[in-house]
Parts: C-alpha cells; sequence; structure tokens
C-alpha cells in the first residue's frame, strides 16, 4: 500500500529532521506497521515540540482549558506558544517530576523518545521536559540534547493512537497514566473501534472486563462534572477511583430507581470527601432516602435544602439531571441538593434565600457528617439483617453435613481401623448442642 506524506505536517521542520544522518536504527515493537525499524536522530531539546494529544494529560489539559477560558487552547495551534507552555506547565507539574530530573541527572537519558517527522513527541514528554528544565532552569548543558526515533512522514492519527495504547502496556509508561487519563484513552479506542470493548482490550492487551471497568468509571466522572456546570474538572477526581469502582460495578444492572438513588449519595458522599469504605455501606435501593433523612435531621442545612427546592424551580438542574440519568428515573429526594451543591467551587459562597450565604465547604462538611452517620446507620442494619439470618444459614451448613456424614459413615465403619468410640462421643456432643439450642 503506497503511504503519501501528509501535507499538514510543517514542512519545514519536517525538512529539518530529514537532513539529520541517522546515529543508528532502533526497532520499535510496538509501532503497528511491519517496518518497525525506526531511525534514531540527536535534536535539541527546545527544538522539539510536546504533543497535545497525550492521553496521559487529558485530565489536566481540561483543567488548563477552564482556567484560560479558552476551548481551542490545545487545538487551535497544538505547536504555538499557548499551546507548548500549557502542556509545558502540565508535565513539570506532574508527580515524580523531581525525581525525574535527578535520575536523568545521574544516569542520562537511557531510552530515545519518539517523535513525529515534524518533531512532536509522541513518546518521551515527560523525559523531554525534565530534560528541558534541566538545561534551561539548571543550566545542565549534557542535557542539551535529546535522543529520538522518528516515525515515518505518513504517521497517521490513529496509527499514533495505536502506538500510545501499546507503549502505556509497558510499566514504564503505564506509571505515568493516572486511571482517569487512561480511561480516556479507552474511551477514544472505544468509539473508535465501533464501540467493541473486544476489540479495546485486543488493542490495550488487556481483558474486556478491565477496559469496561474504566469505560464505565469514566462515564461517571462524566456525569458528576456535566453536572457541576464547570466547577469541578475531570482532574479533581483522580484520588476517587475506589469510590467510582463500586459506583459503576453496584449499578451496572440495577434497576434505574436503584441505580439513581446510590449514585445520589455517591456523588454527594464524593463532594463531601466521604471515604470510599463509609459510601459502600449505601450501596443499597434506599441510600439516597438514608442520606436525606439524616440531612433533614441537622437544623443548619435546612436553609440549604430549601435553597436547593428553589434553585431546582428557577433553573435546569433538574433537566440536566434528567439528561443524565435518564427519562424514565425517578426523581431522588437528593438530586435538588446535589445539583445546588454540584455547581459550587468549595471555596464559594452558597447563597441562601433569605439573602444570607453560607461557605460552601460548611456546608460540604455538615454533608459530610450526614453522609457518615446515615452510612453507619445502613451498616448497622445491615449487621442486625446478617444477625438474623446467622442462625438459619449456620443450620443449613450443619444439616448439609449431617447428610455427608450419613453418606460416609457406612463406608467408614466397613473399615478395619474404625473405632466406634470417639464417634459416639461426638454424637452425645451433638445431642447435647441441640438440646441446649431447643431451650434458649
Amino acid at each position: 500500500m503506497i503511504r503519501l506524506p501528509n501535507p499538514m505536517l510543517d514542512q519545514e521542520r519536517v525538512g529539518m529532521l530529514r537532513g539529520r544522518e541517522p546515529t543508528r536504527h532502533v526497532l520499535v515493537p510496538a509501532w503497528p506497521r511491519e517496518q518497525k525499524e525506526l531511525p534514531q536522530v540527536e535534536v535539541e531539546v527546545a527544538w522539539v515540540r510536546f504533543s497535545t494529544l497525550n492521553h496521559r494529560t487529558q485530565a489536566e489539559q481540561r483543567r488548563e482549558i477552564h482556567r484560560a477560558g479558552q476551548a481551542d487552547l490545545f487545538t487551535a495551534d497544538p505547536l504555538g506558544p499557548a499551546a507548548q507552555k500549557a502542556q509545558y506547565r502540565i508535565l513539570t507539574s506532574q508527580e515524580g517530576f523531581k525525581e525525574l530530573k535527578a535520575d536523568l541527572r545521574d544516569r542520562g537519558q537511557q531510552e530515545p523518545a519518539i517523535i513525529t517527522a515534524e518533531g512532536v513527541l509522541i513518546n518521551g514528554n515527560r523525559r523531554t521536559a525534565a530534560l528541558r528544565s534541566l538545561y534551561h532552569d539548571d543550566d545542565w548543558l549534557k542535557a542539551r540534547y535529546v535522543q529520538c526515533l522518528v516515525l515515518p512522514e505518513d504517521a497517521q492519527i490513529d496509527e499514533l493512537v495505536d502506538l500510545e495504547a501499546e507503549l502505556q502496556i509497558a510499566r514504564d509508561f503505564k506509571q505515568q497514566y493516572s486511571w482517569i487519563n487512561e480511561a480516556f484513552l479507552i474511551e477514544e479506542l472505544y468509539d473508535r473501534e465501533g464501540k467493541d470493548f473486544g476489540r479495546v482490550a485486543r488493542r490495550m492487551h488487556s481483558d474486556v472486563a478491565k477496559v469496561r471497568d474504566l469505560h464505565d468509571k469514566l462515564q461517571q466522572v462524566h456525569q458528576l462534572v456535566d453536572l457541576s456546570k464547570g466547577a469541578r474538572l475531570h482532574v479533581d477526581f483522580t484520588e476517587n477511583e475506589s469510590a467510582f469502582t463500586e459506583l459503576a460495578g453496584h449499578i451496572r444492572n440495577k434497576p434505574a430507581a436503584e441505580a439513581d438513588s446510590v449514585r445520589s449519595a455517591y456523588f454527594l458522599g464524593t463532594l463531601a470527601n466521604v471515604e470510599y469504605r463509609k459510601l459502600r455501606h449505601l450501596r443499597r435501593a434506599d441510600a439516597a432516602q438514608l442520606v436525606q433523612r439524616e440531612i433533614e435531621r441537622d437544623p443548619a442545612l435546612k436553609p440549604v435544602l430549601d435553597a436547593a427546592r428553589s434553585a431546582n424551580a428557577a433553573d435546569s438542574s433538574d433537566d440536566l439531571l434528567d439528561d443524565l440519568l435518564g427519562e424514565d428515573a425517578p426523581a431522588q429526594p437528593l438530586n435538588e441538593l446535589l445539583g445546588l451543591v454540584a455547581a459550587q467551587t468549595p471555596d464559594a459562597n452558597l447563597p441562601l434565600d433569605n439573602g444570607d450565604k453560607v461557605s460552601t465547604r460548611q456546608v460540604l462538611s455538615s454533608l459530610r457528617s450526614a453522609i457518615v452517620a446515615a452510612a453507619d446507620e445502613a451498616a448497622d442494619e445491615a449487621a442486625d439483617q446478617s444477625a438474623v439470618r446467622a442462625p438459619l444459614s449456620q443450620i443449613d451448613k450443619a444439616i448439609t453435613a449431617l447428610k455427608r456424614i450419613r453418606k460416609d459413615l457406612p463406608k467408614a465403619r466397613a473399615q478395619a481401623e474404625w473405632d466406634e468410640h470417639p464417634f459416639g462421643l461426638k454424637m452425645d456432643e451433638i445431642r447435647g448442642l441441640l438440646n441446649e439450642i431447643e431451650g434458649l
């Protein structure tokens, strides 16, 4: 198949790379084409460009877009100064960046980066950012150049995404992904592969259950972010993976009413910083009712509930919830409050019906106490129910064991080494226990 050069490439930059004499050719098994050897060249660290399509930074990019108020920050001119400065800021602020710089200074660049024919980094963004920081900020002259493998000039976007998916499998690359950013990559592949989780799993060299789980969790985060109307971003929920894992898993095959109830309780609990170990006790059909009851017991939260009802009547919060949860999902008591609280940043002041304002942090703190109380009540009820069921469950096990004894006893008695005396003692013990139980 003949591949034509990409006319969208910056030909001046392409020509610069084309003129570089490769120091060697390196086999890259992750490159999807049959010809997997790529030329390695040395280029100035300030010349290469960071990839704004990097899935490792998707959540962080959304935060930068929100801060700048510029929806096309990374798409209008991906190689321009605004997008590149923002992407560099993201890379240098990621966890472990200082350690990465120290390692590069001690050991140097151990693996070449991978760039497109116009010098855009497909792999090695963080390492290159670290080298650039060492060169410009720390004046370490050995970091002036970066070793890069150059992709063909006709490389297509789909091939670059496939390459990233292959590379992120390796441990060294995978550590650079947050679960949300990995889910963004899965979501893109899922849409591209005809919404077939099997095909996505094969692309990711993973199993269907894992990619589906990440995709489902991301959909829940999408809903909460949409509900917040810009007050919250995907990156804000990176630390809440366990809560979204349990939520997505529980509601996957539940009726709409129960799914909505549990989702509302989990969303409000996540915003209020309730530990997922507490929230898991609210995986029940009446979760929203339990939480609402505890909220109504707190006099300090009554003005907030009134404000939520007023806001719901005045705007489209309920319409958004209907869109997110489905038109057939019955209204839950928490939805009005959730719509109000989600749309507030923690530092904002929430307006009340009487004209006063209350700190959103204060409201979230009160909500946390109410949700924890509801979760504790649910846990106690579950323990009580378990205690009620325990005797019957245990007697079923005893009956099963006695039936097994009845089957095995004749065979055992037929053996020469069988001793009837200890067996008789055990039978007397059983009879005694039965008499005690009947007398309780």
